[in-house]
């Protein structure tokens, strides 16, 4: 029996995770006081799920982990998160695409253990700017491309619940007449989206800003570079600055539901797509069975 959406709840004594329950994803169950409603203090990942089967799946199990740390959250056992995202995707079955959203708070102020949840559906339909494209502008973040270094506080490379930046940028996006935005530091660099990473096509090179420019590594970008040699393509990670991005022979915005965004406009320039390329890069990202 499949659903179109699913919940699994973490059980937890005092800091380990001991286990998971699937309850109804219809009912109340988080507490009016959990961190994660009040402070947005936790951490996710959003895996994406192929015919049923979680998609970079280790890759995000890996990022989770990494992401509570830096919160200092408890750790998060792998064997029970995976336990319990495999549950909700066998749920929702095995559909051409799904999602299951990980989160894990620190729980209700003032409690002595974290809430966690595995939330699945089935995913939205991303046909249009898979094939016509997305508009992003060009927003500055407010900070320096090594601020992450420099003040760990900020959190740089961490996926937190704490997305009022993020949305906010998306909602300034809307009204100047764009889809997405293209994040560039107070040096010059750019950076990354809201909910994407940045890579550009230029002289049979894909291209995307190192990971020490204060940006999350990203799962569907590191299994596309993996990908990229197959079609002849040299990956790359160097920095790279606005002008690159209009100038490049094609650009896309890669996150894990979405997969391969391509980029039409800049700052209402037009930019080139390319179609093929484009195509492919979605048919390798759905097939992805791990």
């Amino acid at each position: 029996m499949t659903a179109t959406s699913a919940l699994a709840l973490l059980r937890f004594d005092g800091d380990r995770t001991i286990g998971h329950d699937l309850v109804d994803p219809a009912s109340p169950v988080l507490s009016a006081l959990d961190l994660a409603a009040t402070r947005g203090d936790g951490v996710f990942e959003t895996i994406s799920v192929g015919h049923g089967h979680p998609q970079a799946f280790e890759a995000h199990l890996a990022r989770f982990v990494r992401s509570a740390a830096k919160l200092d959250l408890p750790e998060p056992d792998v064997d029970v998160w995976r336990a319990a995202v495999l549950a909700v995707a066998a749920v929702i079955g095995p559909v051409p695409e799904a999602f299951v959203k990980t989160v894990l708070s620190r729980g209700i102020e003032g409690g002595s253990s974290p809430t966690g949840w595995a939330y699945g559906a089935v995913a939205p339909d991303h046909t249009a700017a898979r094939t016509r494209g997305v508009h992003a502008i060009l927003l500055d973040r407010g900070f320096r491309s090594d601020a992450g270094a420099a003040a760990p506080w900020l959190l740089v490379g961490a996926k937190t619940l704490s997305y009022g930046i993020n949305r906010a940028a998306a909602r300034e996006a809307a009204k100047r007449g764009a889809d997405d935005v293209v994040f560039v530091s107070t040096d010059g660099l750019l950076l990354e989206g809201p909910t994407a990473n940045v890579v550009i096509l230029r002289d049979g090179r894909l291209l995307t800003p190192p990971l020490d420019a204060g940006i999350l590594p990203g799962t569907t970008q590191a299994d596309l570079f993996d990908w990229a040699p197959s079609r002849g393509l040299e990956p790359l990670y160097q920095p790279l600055r606005p002008r690159d991005l209009l100038d490049a022979d094609a650009a896309w915005l890669l996150s894990s539901v979405r997969h391969a965004a391509p980029i039409n406009a800049v700052d209402h320039a037009p930019l080139t797509m390319d179609r093929e390329l484009t195509d492919a890069m979605n048919d390798f990202l759905s097939a992805r069975t791990a």
